[in-house]
């Protein structure tokens, strides 16, 4: 599989659910498991990598302004969800995190920014296909730390003036 039919196949499900990330996930889940096994590791892989290069402090900061706040997993979360929204905003987001109010329609705290089940959507059609636990995908693992400039969570005027775009238009007022 290939980074074209990675990102068609993250499209069409999200299209599918309309937007609805948990709705995303399960028809990721039955699309993945009309592939080989072999598919839907490349697929994991892909995904992989992409929420791991997601792990910088700058992405945690833009979390932080949309959701309110980002504890470790609600950034794992936030990460897999800015899989889910495509290629244009995964790499828009990586580009400049700010951005993010551009690039984003709408964000609604209840159901945007939780894209947990995303996250497992592979390993869930790879033990549908084969009946065992997905292998080690191969990947070199995740920094310890994100990349990047710490971000002060609790600094709300920081937050501000490093995400100007998004709190104008996203921060919780």
């Amino acid at each position: 599989m290939d980074e074209t039919e990675f990102w068609e196949i993250i499209d069409s499900t999200r299209e599918a659910a309309d937007g609805d990330p948990e709705e995303q996930a399960d028809l990721l889940v039955e699309r993945l498991v009309q592939l080989d096994p072999d598919s839907v590791l490349d697929f994991a892989r892909h995904f992989e990598a992409r929420y791991n290069r997601a792990y910088r402090w700058d992405l945690w900061g833009a979390a932080a302004v949309l959701l309110g706040g980002a504890s470790d997993d609600a950034f794992d979360y936030f990460r897999c969800w800015l899989i889910g929204q495509g290629r244009e905003v995964f790499e828009g987001a990586l580009h400049d995190p700010d951005g993010l109010a551009e690039l984003l329609d709408d964000f609604d705290e209840e159901i945007d920014g939780d894209g947990e089940e995303l996250g497992y959507a592979a390993d869930e059609a790879y033990e549908q296909l084969t009946g065992v636990v997905a292998p080690d995908l191969g990947l070199p693992p995740q920094p310890t730390e994100p990349l990047g400039t710490p971000v002060d969570f609790e600094d709300e005027g920081a937050l501000a003036a490093r995400y100007p775009d998004l709190s104008d238009r996203f921060a919780p007022r």
